[in-house]
């Protein structure tokens, strides 16, 4: 049997830039439903370069309403994002429903260069107000718009 290959939507990974905590390594890819595939050896010839589907536990500590977001005065800030997806993608994963979060970032994303962190709620996509969505429509409205987002999160404050 021949090495393991295997292609996301039919292109190859991305390099990540040196400067991006050490040797250039491949991004990763993220699906719109909000898996992640991952390199790790599978089956029995255990080859590491397999591309693997993992869908990893909710990172969030607590359950959050969508009106305990939007309480004034409460333990959230917004924090407004301007990302410019890449060849692979925007570099993070929504998560969740009622409201959405943020589940992952790619280190070496365009998310993460914008200053988006794992267990911000996601409050709106370009201007429209995503609260009571769940994660596979406001993944589809990132998909199918612009290449530039703008996102508006609500992120927990350090009290």
């Amino acid at each position: 049997m021949g090495p393991c290959t295997a292609a996301v939507n039919g292109s190859k990974d991305k390099k990540a830039p040196e400067s991006c905590g050490g040797p250039a390594r491949p991004r990763l890819r993220s699906s719109s439903d909000g898996s992640i595939w991952t390199r790790r050896p599978v089956g029995a010839h255990g080859c590491s370069s397999c591309l693997v589907l993992s869908n990893p536990k909710s990172v969030l500590k607590r359950p959050v309403s969508t009106e305990e977001l939007q309480t004034p005065g409460g333990p959230y800030m917004k924090k407004t994002f301007t990302i410019v997806g890449d060849a692979v993608g925007w570099g993070f994963v929504v998560r969740g429903a009622r409201p959405c979060y943020v589940q992952a970032v790619e280190p070496c994303g365009p998310a993460a260069a914008a200053g988006m962190k794992v267990r911000q709620f996601v409050v709106s996509v370009n201007g429209l107000n995503v609260l009571d969505m769940d994660y596979r429509t406001v993944s589809h409205l990132i998909l199918t718009g612009p290449r530039t987002v703008v996102m508006e999160v609500m992120e927990e404050t350090d009290n």
